[in-house]
């Protein structure tokens, strides 16, 4: 596993960790798959509760390794993935982000761009810190987003916003993004890591089951209409009924403690 990526599990909440800070978290496809592997490890790990997503030194990630690219050996390159190990788009990062049912917080320290920005949208929540920027410089690179920016930002922004953010290219700061509603909140640098931990502590905190399910009908949500959602919303909730965990939550209710969520 290349130490591009860092992953740590710590009290129900997984961190994985861009880790290119001399590259500015640039990705390759080393890390493409790395990236993924991670976060089926995570999501297939009942210990994981929550995973956060952050950078390395200044950057969170700021998109494609270009100069690997332009040599021809990495992604978008005339060698592409085969220059180092077969990668199947089926399996990128992205698709993976919308499959899992793990929350994902992307905890922005610094600029995601381009590909990184798509990694960000694909994420559940995301806190950024004052220095983070969002960059959707696409179509001045002569390219559109690699990975479902285009799909993501007109259901986050509405089209007329998205519209906008895509044909011209804009870069926006933490506060600009806040604005949007494309981030959830903006804080001091110092402050980013503690935020985002009682954050991942507070959704931890909650039965597991319940919360995978509630994720997973909200991706369902996305492209269904109202009557077939209900019928999921159904299906979902008879096997919670039959849960340990729904009986803590009812008994912690009823005896007005803090409840102990076992993930059964």
């Amino acid at each position: 596993m290349t130490d591009e990526i860092l992953y740590d599990v710590s009290d129900g909440v997984a961190t994985v960790t861009f880790n290119r800070p001399e590259r500015m978290n640039t990705i390759t496809v080393s890390m493409l798959n790395a990236f993924s592997e991670r976060l089926l490890e995570a999501d297939s790990d009942g210990a994981v509760r929550v995973i956060v997503i952050t950078g390395a030194g200044r950057a969170w990630c700021a998109g494609l390794d270009v100069a690997a690219a332009a040599s021809g050996s990495g992604i978008g390159g005339d060698a592409g993935a085969g220059a180092t190990g077969e990668f199947a788009l089926r399996d990128a990062p992205p698709i993976v982000l919308n499959k899992i049912d793990t929350p994902t917080i992307a905890a922005l320290n610094g600029g995601a761009a381009g590909y990184g920005m798509d990694l960000a949208l694909g994420c559940d929540i995301r806190v950024a810190s004052k220095n983070a920027k969002l960059s959707a410089a696409y179509t001045a690179r002569g390219l559109v987003p690699e990975s479902g920016g285009t799909w993501l930002l007109p259901r986050i922004l509405g089209w007329s916003k998205a519209a906008e953010l895509l044909f011209t290219a804009r870069t926006l700061t933490a506060d600009e993004a806040l604005e949007l509603g494309l981030v959830s909140s903006v804080v001091a640098p110092e402050q980013l890591e503690g935020v985002v931990g009682a954050l991942a502590d507070e959704i931890a905190s909650n039965a597991p089951l319940a919360v995978r399910a509630a994720k997973r009908m909200m991706r369902h949500a996305m492209t269904e209409d109202f009557e077939d959602h209900v019928q999921r919303q159904y299906l979902a909730l008879l096997p919670l009924f039959g849960t340990k965990d729904f009986q803590e939550g009812l008994a912690s209710y009823l005896e007005k403690r803090a409840p102990s969520f076992k993930g059964r």
